[in-house]
């Protein structure tokens, strides 16, 4: 027996052991949760509802799931995948113009116009649920250059081909819902999978798969980062969107208004140019809008035209939506006109036909009354306007304020893709009747604007207008009144007063001041000095041009200035 007793012990020893590692391999398989999420839950899909991914974000919308076809709300088609997409809620007509037409279709139907051209389609474009318009997502997808692919419960866009970091899947294992052994699996990671690298943590990363569910998988089953450029769909697309061009002189722009009240103002031609040494291009005012149905007052003259051509001078025929209105009183409303596609419609045509008939190389958009509701119809209206310039060989310049958060409803980021050439009317920085002295254009109020306008217009559509004119401030008690003040006679308004000017380094601009009888005088000079700081900025900015309000208003000297500017 005592010989037997080690071998005993031995074989106790043994069983323990086995059944101690038994119990540690069971219990390390416990520590991982087995249990496997629904993805319908994941999704959060319902009913005749999708989730939607933009790539690998899920999106708080869902898509709606109608006999075999999905549908997205415009709101979302018009936020997530183009902002082309436009609906007019009167005419019930939902449009997408680009560089070369429009795409126009009705609630409900199953075809749609291409450029005029009747299209026919499975199912219906968009529908009306309610008082929601929902598109069709194949339809919206293939106008805006967005790939998608649809699962059971899911909706993955992808509108970026970029690379991305990716990491290699060195081990089967789970991804799983939370960096957690134990919680819900979401789907299988195969060795050698790529997985889209989201965060890194100690032990474990936040992935995408291909199928855009995002979870956890362990770092120890985790290999080398890698970039992974995502395959673009095979096949030719149906549409592939028009690229938008510049119709650009062969030279810097070197604009002057001519400000025109009458078919008489047209005889002022010659003696308004005679000194506007260097300018290429010249704009009278001869169209401003005089009704509500898209309707414009004309003095255009083909004569005065052909005598500008004979200068060297392009025509680019001014539009406003403000001289009518102020001489006569008359409520001329934007949101009215360019809310209806058959207005918008009637004032393109009208434009594009008057400018043809009197011979005119461009248009030049004035308009100084859009309000904030009027946004997305003003970018519609710029869309069709400049299409149609397009087709008719005309330029098209859009005159805006300098930007700022109060005037964002001028779309400059439409205007830097649609227009040929975006003028900055960099004065009024303060203005006639405004109450308050001040610069009419110091170098920080131009610096600031060319700079927020150079982040939605390229640099070589950019046009910077300089005033030739300022302002003299009088101050009397709190009374505040003020008069302009031209460069033409500047020098003799400096002689008369008596008064030496200083320069003043913080608007780069020379400075008078004086009182009389109690009355203080302020004047923020315009004269070689100023535009010559201007000008600087706009040289190292690399601008397409400058522009000046307006004729009559500046010596030779100053226009002197300008011509260099162009040469640079």
């Amino acid at each position: 027996m005592r010989r037997m007793f080690p071998v005993v012990i031995a074989l106790i020893l043994i069983v323990v052991i086995a059944v101690c590692a038994i119990r540690m391999r069971s219990d390390k398989e416990d520590a991982y949760g087995t249990e496997v999420m629904d993805l319908r839950t994941y999704f959060e899909a319902e009913d005749g509802k999708l989730a939607i991914l933009n790539q690998t974000e899920k999106l708080a919308e869902k898509a709606i799931l109608k006999d075999g076809t999905s549908y997205v709300s415009y709101n979302f088609a018009k936020n997530h995948l183009s902002d082309n997409f436009y609906y007019d809620w009167v005419e019930q007509k939902l449009l997408f113009t680009d560089a070369e037409g429009t795409f126009e279709a009705v609630p409900g139907e199953l075809t749609y116009l291409k450029y005029g051209e009747e299209v026919g389609t499975t199912a219906p474009v968009c529908y009306l649920e309610g008082i929601e318009l929902q598109l069709s997502l194949p339809y919206a997808a293939m106008l805006s250059g967005v790939d998608y692919n649809v699962n059971e419960y899911r909706i993955q866009l992808r509108d970026s081909w970029d690379p991305y970091e990716a990491i290699l899947v060195t081990k089967d294992t789970k991804m799983r819902l939370q960096g957690d052994p134990q919680s819900a699996i979401l789907s299988d990671a195969k060795q050698g999978d790529t997985l889209a690298l989201l965060e890194t943590f100690e032990e474990w990363s936040r992935v995408a798969n291909d199928d855009g569910i995002i979870g956890y998988v362990e770092n120890k089953c985790l290999g080398a980062t890698v970039s992974v450029a995502p395959e673009k769909p095979s096949g030719e697309k149906e549409y592939l969107a028009p690229e938008y061009g510049q119709n650009a002189l062969r030279e810097k722009v070197c604009l002057g208004w001519h400000a025109i009240g009458g078919v008489g103002g047209n005889d002022t031609l010659e003696e308004m140019i005679s000194t506007a040494e260097g300018m290429n291009v010249i704009s009278p005012t001869w169209y401003s809008l005089n009704d509500n149905d898209g309707g414009f007052r004309n003095f255009a003259s083909a004569s005065y035209v052909q005598r500008a051509h004979k200068y060297g001078l392009e025509v680019w025929g001014a539009l406003d939506d403000f001289n009518y209105e102020g001489e006569t009183g008359e409520n001329i409303d934007d949101t009215v006109i360019l809310s209806s596609t058959t207005k918008r419609a009637k004032l393109v045509n009208g434009i594009i036909a008057a400018a043809l008939e009197v011979g005119m190389d461009g248009i030049n958009l004035d308009f100084e009354k859009v309000g904030t509701d009027c946004a997305e119809h003003y970018g519609q209206f710029l869309k069709e306007l400049s299409v149609a310039c397009k087709k008719n060989n005309l330029k098209l310049s859009v005159d805006n304020y300098v930007p700022n958060e109060g005037n964002r409803q001028y779309r400059l980021d439409v205007q830097g893709k649609v227009a040929d050439y975006v003028i900055l009317m960099g004065y009024d920085e303060h203005w006639h009747g405004c109450g308050v002295p001040g610069s009419v254009a110091s170098i920080g109020f131009i610096s600031n604007g060319i700079s927020k306008a150079l982040q939605s217009v390229p640099a070589n559509k950019l046009v910077n207008a300089i005033p030739f004119y300022t302002i003299q401030w009088k101050t009397d008690g709190t009374s505040v009144s003020d008069d302009y003040l031209t460069l033409v006679n500047q020098s003799d308004f400096l002689s008369r007063i008596g008064v030496e000017p200083t320069w003043d380094e913080m608007t780069c601009q020379n400075y008078v001041e004086w009182s009389s009888n109690d009355v203080t005088y302020k004047v923020w000079l315009e004269d070689l000095d100023s535009i010559s700081v201007k000008l600087n900025v706009m040289s190292a900015n690399e601008l397409a041009g400058v522009a000046a309000w307006r004729l009559g208003y500046g010596t030779q000297d100053a226009w002197t200035l300008l011509a260099a500017f162009k040469q640079m």
